[in-house]
């Protein structure tokens, strides 16, 4: 009997270091379950909870459970939770090189986007991060931002003028929202439907999935595809986390990272479909504008966030890759 529990025992303990020995990693989101974000942070977790051998999984608390965008920043780096999906504007005051995606019609098109981020400009911004505490695993896609509201389509700039819309929370956000004559007010993602039905504000900006999903489309029907940015998000990992991986574990990292992007660029076309066909569907008007005179209203935006002579170099950069 002694020889059987001492048997059981052993196994037990086995069992125990087993589970004991997976590390769970906690990563946020503001999106909902099953948004693209979400689902490309879940690819991630899936390839490198196999590729570890099951000694690292990541939990994804989606729909903003541990908070809005600006607390979970804070929690990632001072390490309270490993791992963030965030847009990169809320970096804007700590790693100066998120202006530049940041800025208005800086990017052509989507596909001009991926060319710079995956390319020597992604590197480079993805470096400045690391002062910040903050390690860069991949840049996810956010599509195309414009903005809407509840009271008119607008067409051109002249018809944005002394409307008051939410922005992210971001000096840039604020200065274009301006520069074309409206008001802006910075408030956290899950504060606008409130705020659009009770007349606290005119109208937002974001894309469709966001407008779709978040149920924007509800209070504000009218989507104006001004199309001002095109702004990558970041999914980032706290680095003293990062660096306690082995060499080989951080490969593994950094190449599931990579091979969750192909993932969520694919699902962020699907969804932006679906999404635009939704809204269309529940009754939302979208109209093109007069993009050119949204355009030109950038340059003191420009002025007055472009001043160094890294920043410049920058924004070269991406205005050559073809």
């Amino acid at each position: 009997m002694t020889k059987l529990w001492t048997g059981v025992a052993l196994v037990s303990m086995l069992f125990a270091s087993a589970v004991s020995a997976e590390t769970v990693l906690k990563s946020s989101d503001t999106h909902p379950d099953g948004y693209p974000t979400v689902e490309g942070v879940k690819y991630f977790g899936e390839l490198v909870k196999e590729r570890t051998q099951g000694r690292y999984a990541v939990e994804v608390y989606h729909s903003a459970q541990l908070g809005e965008e600006k607390d979970t920043i804070e929690q990632v780096r001072s390490g309270v939770i490993e791992l963030n999906r965030v847009s990169m504007a809320p970096f804007n005051g700590t790693v100066k090189e998120t202006i530049v995606p940041a800025l208005p019609y800086i990017f052509r098109s989507e596909d001009h986007m991926h060319k710079v981020m995956d390319g020597a400009v992604g590197d480079q911004i993805k470096a400045a991060f690391e002062p910040a505490g903050l390690v860069v695993l991949a840049f996810y896609d956010a599509g195309a931002r414009s903005f809407y509201n509840s009271k008119k389509p607008i067409k051109t700039v002249d018809d944005i003028k002394g409307m008051k819309f939410r922005v992210i929370q971001s000096d840039i956000f604020v200065d274009m929202t301006a520069a074309l004559g409206a008001n802006a007010t910075p408030m956290p993602y899950g504060e606008v439907y409130s705020s659009l039905e009770t007349g606290v504000i005119e109208g937002a900006e974001n894309n469709f999935p966001s407008y779709e999903t978040a149920k924007h489309f509800e209070v504000a029907k009218y989507y104006s595809m001004d199309e001002h940015t095109i702004l990558p998000e970041v999914f980032v990992m706290n680095k003293a986390a990062f660096d306690k991986l082995t060499p080989e574990d951080q490969e593994i990292f950094k190449q599931a990272a990579k091979d969750s992007v192909a993932k969520q660029r694919e699902l962020w076309a699907a969804k932006t479909a679906e999404s635009r066909a939704l809204v269309e569907k529940a009754g939302a008007q979208i109209n093109e504008v007069e993009k050119q005179g949204f355009i030109d209203a950038m340059k003191p935006v420009y002025d007055k966030h472009i001043t160094d002579e890294v920043l410049k170099k920058l924004v070269s950069d991406v205005q050559a890759v073809q």
